[in-house]
């Protein structure tokens, strides 16, 4: 990275922060209090689409969305590499929620607005109880509000170009448990937004939304075609942009 690159990478991280305070409160007062999730809703679509736009201001990254878009409920099963594929992601659905470490309800307005989402902690602390608990809330966010497209990064964090981590089995339980499809999404943004969120260059990432699976009547056997068919389809990505796998 040049040192110009630098500069407005910081440069954006700070519009980032301004952003969200500003949008944040504005949002409070004028959208959350009067019009309750739908406000939420509201406020996420303006805050990710400022984002994505300032990105191409400042940095010239730009992303291609590619495939159909759910709009109905449905599960997301997602490719995670960095924070460019979750706002891209959230600001094109509707009703967007998030299986989300529990530690980030504790981030300053994000956490908060992400719980007026209906996002589903979970606390990874409390071991097999972890998955009853998220289950739990699943089941009670259907029969509430609904859960709009929920979406779980199967692979439990951000993974670097070409490195592989097994799909966990969380995301066949709540398949099985909401009775709802499951939509594969494949990605290459980690080619331009790191992991770490630093270095981040200039390109044009692309999120594809590939064929509903289900509803799933295997856990197990949903997983292992999610994993096939996202990291298929990554790792084609992927090499669109240039990206080389290691000789095995």
């Amino acid at each position: 990275m040049t040192p110009v690159t630098y500069l407005r990478t910081i440069a954006y991280y700070i519009h980032i922060g301004l952003a969200t305070l500003v949008l944040g409160v504005w949002g409070v007062l004028f959208q959350v209090l009067p019009h309750g999730r739908e406000g939420v809703h509201r406020v996420a679509g303006i805050w990710s689409g400022h984002l994505l736009s300032m990105a191409r201001v400042y940095l010239n990254l730009r992303y291609e969305l590619r495939g159909t878009l759910p709009q109905g409920e449905c599960v997301i099963g997602a490719k995670h590499q960095s924070f460019f594929d979750i706002l891209i992601i959230a600001h094109h659905m509707p009703r967007r929620a998030f299986i989300m470490k529990k530690s980030l309800l504790r981030v300053p307005i994000m956490g908060w607005f992400a719980h007026k989402a209906g996002c589903i902690p979970i606390d990874r602390a409390r071991g097999s109880e972890a998955m009853k608990d998220m289950l739990n809330a699943v089941r009670a966010a259907q029969q509430s509000e609904g859960l709009g497209q929920l979406i779980i990064y199967p692979e439990g964090t951000r993974t670097l170009p070409g490195e592989k981590r097994r799909y966990k089995q969380g995301i066949g339980a709540v398949a099985v448990a909401s009775h709802l499809p499951v939509v594969p999404v494949a990605t290459n943004v980690g080619m331009f937004w790191s992991k770490k969120g630093w270095p981040i260059r200039s390109g044009v990432g692309v999120v594809d939304f590939l064929d509903p699976i289900g509803p799933a009547q295997s856990a197990t056997a949903l997983v292992s075609e999610l994993e096939m068919l996202v990291e298929t389809r990554s790792d084609a990505l992927m090499g669109e942009a240039g990206f080389a796998a290691p000789a095995p």
